[in-house]
């Protein structure tokens, strides 16, 4: 924790000297360091710099790409700023999905959190309401849909990981790291992606008494170097990093797909994964979204693929209780495949297809379905 005191001036000739050296064109724009990327996010959470200097500053970092070291300074400025708890449980899964959402498919992902818990591993999932680039559906959207309450403080989210009935909570952004949730309207005038969307599912809210474990999805390829590169950086014992749909930690159930993970802090390593050799037989990639929902428009945006929020939660959260009690289909296939994941990445079963054995008894017994309190 940084305790020098910055005033809005100081802050915003900091910022200028950022700005004059990662906004010199794509040859000269130089790297910054660590601390100097730090202090520029703090400026920016503490509502110190200009907007148009804070915007200059996401951009120019994107457009000459993000060196490892502002990278790593960014989440060290949004960690200072994160309330942080330990819960009362040994091991936490920290399950970190995009927090911009899904608007393609109706995610599963939520419906993990009590899947793990029932097979004895407390699991915490957090985002937000409304974030851009993309502006979809996200867990907190399909879990107020499903009548979990989603506007826990910290401490209230830890304190149901410790309740053996329970063993699994929701945190949002505004509530573990209001100044980061205040740059929402910010983010979404810079319309494209930059270096929050990538660092904010590091913030590791809650953490075990011994260990917190990261999952986290990725598509393109030079993401789960970095992203490893952030959670050891973050202190997450071990990570999981599953090449998903729409960036989330459900990879396709029709084809064979890619993780990356470490363990004990250590280097990362690739691995594959097959749904055939899992007893899953999808002709569906992901669980498709209904043909009978309402159409919507986002006025001014021609990009993005707009669906009805509330519509599609209410789908998304119908499908996943019902597989929650047993019910077939891609809802069900999504659960014990990325279930299967987690448990085999905590040593929690011998073998990958032995984890799917464990989360299917799990879903047929339906007692999963009676965590969703």
């Amino acid at each position: 924790m940084n305790n020098t005191t910055t005033t809005p001036d100081d802050a915003k000739l900091q910022m200028r000297s950022i700005i004059q050296r990662i906004a010199t064109g794509p040859e000269l724009s130089k790297n910054i360091s660590t601390e100097e990327a730090c202090a520029g996010m703090r400026a920016i959470l503490d509502n110190k710099a200009d907007p148009v200097q804070a915007g200059i500053f996401f951009i120019a970092l994107r457009m000459k790409r993000e060196s490892d070291e502002e990278f790593k300074g960014i989440l060290d400025a949004i960690r200072e700023a994160t309330g942080h708890v330990v819960a009362q449980v040994d091991d936490v899964v920290d399950i970190a999905d995009p927090y911009d959402g899904y608007n393609r498919c109706l995610p599963a992902s939520p419906f993990l959190l009590p899947v793990l818990a029932e097979c004895g591993v407390p699991a915490i999932s957090h985002g937000a309401h409304a974030v851009g680039p993309k502006f979809g559906v996200t867990h907190r959207h399909i879990l107020d849909a499903a009548g979990v309450p989603v506007d826990l403080s910290p401490v209230e989210a830890a304190d149901r990981l410790s309740d053996p009935a329970l063993g699994w909570s929701y945190v949002d952004q505004r509530s573990f790291c209001a100044p980061l949730h205040n740059l929402v309207d910010l983010r979404a005038a810079m319309v494209k992606r930059q270096a929050i969307t990538t660092v904010e599912v590091m913030a590791r809210p809650i953490h075990g008494r011994k260990h917190t474990h990261l999952v986290t999805g990725y598509v393109h390829k030079p993401y789960p170097r970095i992203y490893a590169l952030l959670a050891r950086h973050a202190g997450f014992d071990s990570a999981l990093m599953i090449r998903g749909s729409e960036g989330g930690v459900i990879p396709s159930l029709r084809q064979k797909g890619t993780c990356v993970s470490y363990h004990n802090l250590g280097e990362e390593q690739p691995f594959e994964i097959d749904p055939i050799e899992l007893g899953i037989d999808q002709s569906l990639k992901a669980v498709p979204l209904p043909e009978d929902l309402p159409q919507t428009s986002r006025p001014g945006d021609e990009i993005a693929v707009a669906v009805d929020i509330q519509a599609t939660a209410i789908a998304a959260a119908k499908a996943g209780v019902a597989a929650l009690e047993g019910a077939k289909g891609p809802t069900y296939d999504s659960l014990v495949f990325t279930g299967a994941i987690i448990l085999h990445h905590l040593e929690r079963a011998a073998s990958l297809a032995e984890a799917a054995d464990r989360i299917r008894t799990v879903l047929d017994s339906g007692k999963a379905a009676r965590r969703m309190g």
